[in-house]
């Protein structure tokens, strides 16, 4: 059977076209991505020389056309998040004002395999092809994929290895006890010209007031709101402060001098993430790195307290939050049941008052009947109160010598020194046994169980030291207060008074020398 003549036309492809001899065929807009790892003077001399090099290589190629020089200055190639003109390059890609992208390696492309391959195929599919220089590498050759994933991989096991070396260089410099600290955003220092802690005396007054009025029983919130209506500025340079911000200054141990390293830890090289070191990886205490804005004993007792605060807890075992909106917070304790008393504004047929009542009796009608106390009252009491002490102060000033002298009797300076001899033996035996495995677990739980013990040494220590604080203030008063007091001090009743027991007919007040006044009403 005679086959059918079937009638085919060809369609000529644009690009063969006839075209006008005037009309200048469009010229590839090519663009150069270059990085630098680091900040260093020699980096710098190499991302300003990467540069010039594309802008020579573009134009000398006649149908190529500059798009862009993209370059990422100390910058690490394991992330894309922080490398804003990479990122700023793709978008442009994706809109469509670049053809064709060069570089000049895998490496400084990126160091992350899964990066590397998702942005190169991201490419592709708007037909932008990646040339690589040194690998002489074009992803839209058919070999493009296969050589780029096992060099992207070979250039992420670079970066690890690179990880791992900056780990093992950063322990052995904490292990020679070399700091390096961050005082861009560190409230109260900053560095000098040889790159050493200095104290800013602007800002290290700030400090010490945080602590000041921490003891005084401020609490954290309050003294961020009142920093924030003085408009002072914080380490970031912010007038709005946080009881977050106040937080980290008080248990920061920098501002006594000395150096907590490695507290947090990356757990992976790629995204660098980094997390609270919980005794995962070793730690280094360094003492008396630099100059103190706060003294050991104020750190300490400021430790204490918050410590305290806490753990305040109501008999039934519910949280309490530590409020000091009133000098009388927590301060009033029924002599019933032993559980605090709460303010209360109290409407008594009409007529308004300020009342202070057990919160057993406020919260579970009937478990507590202790009387309720009005404010006014529990202000004639801490005036009557204080000004017994000042009518006796010959009898109170010998209590508060016997105090002192009974505070004094407890030394801890001893078990302090036994425990630091012993702890300097097993860190010199620690590093003896670091490259084998024997005995080294044992010698590190002895460490971490005399540490705790040196913890609660000093805390007792600094309990003393804030008894002895106490006492002094309290002398003081009674010796430059000749006359009594007439009017109610909110401000002396923080500094003096500790706690205030309501019984049926009377109260207690006790004062925080150890000194304590029975008032009747």
């Amino acid at each position: 059977m005679e086959l059918q003549t079937r009638n085919v036309t060809i369609i000529p492809a644009r690009t063969y076209l006839h075209r006008n001899h005037t009309e200048e065929k469009p010229k590839c807009r090519v663009a150069a991505y270059c990085r630098v790892s680091t900040d260093s003077d020699e980096q710098a001399t190499s991302y300003e020389t990467q540069i010039e090099h594309y802008t020579t290589y573009i134009q000398n190629h006649p149908d190529w056309k500059l798009a862009g020089i993209y370059a990422d200055d100390g910058i690490s190639g394991t992330n894309t998040k922080k490398r804003d003109e990479f990122n700023r390059m793709i978008e442009d890609c994706m809109a469509g004002t670049i053809d064709m992208i060069i570089t000049k390696s895998i490496s400084r492309f990126a160091r992350n395999t899964l990066d590397c391959l998702k942005y190169i195929r991201q490419l592709k599919d708007k037909h932008i092809p990646v040339f690589f220089e040194k690998e002489n590498i074009n992803t839209m050759d058919s070999k493009g994929e296969v050589l780029l994933t096992i060099m992207a991989s070979l250039a992420q096991q670079e970066s690890q290895s690179l990880s791992q070396n900056v780990k093992l260089g950063l322990q052995y410099r904490y292990q020679r006890g070399e700091v390096q600290i961050n005082c861009n955003h560190f409230l109260g220092y900053a560095k000098d010209e040889n790159k050493h802690m200095v104290v800013v005396p602007e800002e290290a007054e700030i400090v010490k007031r945080i602590y000041r009025e921490y003891l005084d029983g401020a609490s954290m919130l309050k003294i961020a709101r009142n920093l924030t209506a003085d408009g002072l500025k914080n380490g970031a340079g912010h007038t709005k402060w946080r009881d977050s911000n106040i937080r980290q200054i008080l248990q920061n141990e920098k501002y006594m001098g000395d150096a907590l390293l490695q507290k947090t830890y990356t757990v992976d090289f790629l995204t660098k993430k980094r997390v609270k070191n919980t005794g995962i990886m070793p730690q280094y205490y360094v003492k008396d790195n630099h100059e103190a804005i706060i003294p050991r004993d104020i750190f300490l007792q400021v430790q204490e307290e918050m410590v305290r605060r806490s753990s305040i807890h109501l008999k039934n075992g519910r949280k309490l939050t530590y409020s000091s909106n009133h000098c009388f917070s927590q301060r009033i304790r029924c002599g019933k049941c032993g559980e605090i008393f709460r303010r209360i504004h109290w409407n008594n047929r009409g007529k308004k008052s300020i009342v202070w009542r057990c919160v057993n009796r406020v919260d579970h009608t009937g478990k507590c009947d202790a009387r309720t106390i009005s404010e006014p009252a529990l202000e004639q009491v801490c005036l009557t109160a204080i000004n017994q002490v000042l009518c006796g102060k010959k009898d109170f000033l010998t209590m508060l010598q016997q105090n002192i002298e009974t505070v004094l009797s407890h030394n801890n300076d001893e078990t302090l020194a036994a425990i630091d001899t012993r702890l300097e033996k097993l860190q010199t035996q620690l590093v003896k046994l670091a490259s084998s495995k024997a005995g080294y677990d044992d010698v590190a739980e002895e460490i971490y169980h005399l540490r705790e013990q040196k913890q609660q040494a000093l805390a007792k220590s600094a309990n003393q030291d804030e008894i002895r604080s106490r006492i002094d203030d309290m002398t003081a008063f009674l010796k430059t207060q000749s006359t009594a007091i007439t009017q109610f001090d909110e401000h002396l009743v923080r500094q003096l008074i500790k706690t205030i027991t309501v019984f049926e007919d009377s109260c207690t007040v006790a004062f925080k020398s150890g000194v304590t006044v029975d008032v009747e009403e």
